[in-house]
């Protein structure tokens, strides 16, 4: 059998965690595994932050928070690794790039602040209130906090060198937003070679729910595997059982 094949089938081997999955289960090593936590930002979480002055739905964040906290926590106990993604940039925006960037004329964070010139430095501003994790969510010391200019966190990051040091091939995903953050950096680390599992009760989308159900939809067809918080912790869990026996 092909070792690599024989790793990530659903049988897997002795210290493999197999989880529950669409569309079918996946077998993965937690010494080689980092649970992403990406973007749960004031900025795309609460009230008064730049989803909701762009004027999207942040009502249903809270028990999606509440499930991501689960999952560290779950990951935490068997030894995986945390990631906490920040998209966001310098005060001056120069990161955020020009006109000559797509960038420029599709992030709404830059589009609300040209239509609302008193937010410049406000929103996705390093330093600021809007770009600084949710207040129920504490990175610990050893876990791993990255900035990140663009939706994918590969993009202009030392996050691919960082994972493939410490010998990481499988990326579980929870976070803001499933169709935009999530998904992009789910879909990068696939070209990558990195296997990609989304929490999807641990993802909240920017825009209607028919998003984040569509790239649910197009992760577990194309690029990954997709399942949830409450398998997760019962997969660790047995797993940890089974270790201990």
């Amino acid at each position: 059998m092909d070792m690599q094949a024989g790793f990530h089938d659903a049988h897997g081997r002795h210290g493999d965690v197999i989880l529950p999955a669409r569309p079918e289960p996946i077998a993965f090593d937690p010494a080689a595994t980092a649970l992403i936590v990406v973007d749960v930002q004031n900025a795309y979480a609460s009230p008064g932050g730049y989803l909701d002055l762009a004027g999207f739905d942040v009502s249903g964040t809270g028990p999606v928070i509440a499930r991501i906290i689960r999952a560290v926590a779950a990951a935490r106990a068997a030894g995986i690794r945390i990631l906490w993604f920040q998209n966001g940039w310098d005060p001056d925006y120069v990161e955020a790039g020009g006109p000559g960037s797509p960038n420029w004329h599709k992030s709404n964070a830059l589009k609300t602040m040209r239509r609302r010139p008193e937010m410049n430095a406000q929103l996705l501003a390093k330093g600021s209130w809007d770009y600084a994790l949710v207040d129920a969510l504490k990175p610990e010391p050893g876990d791993i906090v990255l900035g990140k200019p663009r939706y994918s966190g590969f993009y202009n990051t030392p996050l691919d060198s960082m994972l493939r040091a410490r010998g990481v091939n499988t990326l579980v995903f929870t976070g803001i937003a499933t169709n935009v953050c999530v998904e992009s950096t789910l879909r990068d680390g696939y070209h990558r070679e990195y296997f990609g599992i989304v929490l999807a009760d641990a993802t909240h989308q920017a825009g209607p729910r028919s998003l984040h159900e569509g790239a649910l939809a197009n992760i577990e067809t194309f690029f990954g595997w997709v399942s949830d918080v409450a398998a997760f912790e019962a997969a660790l869990s047995a797993e940890t059982r089974a270790a201990a026996e």
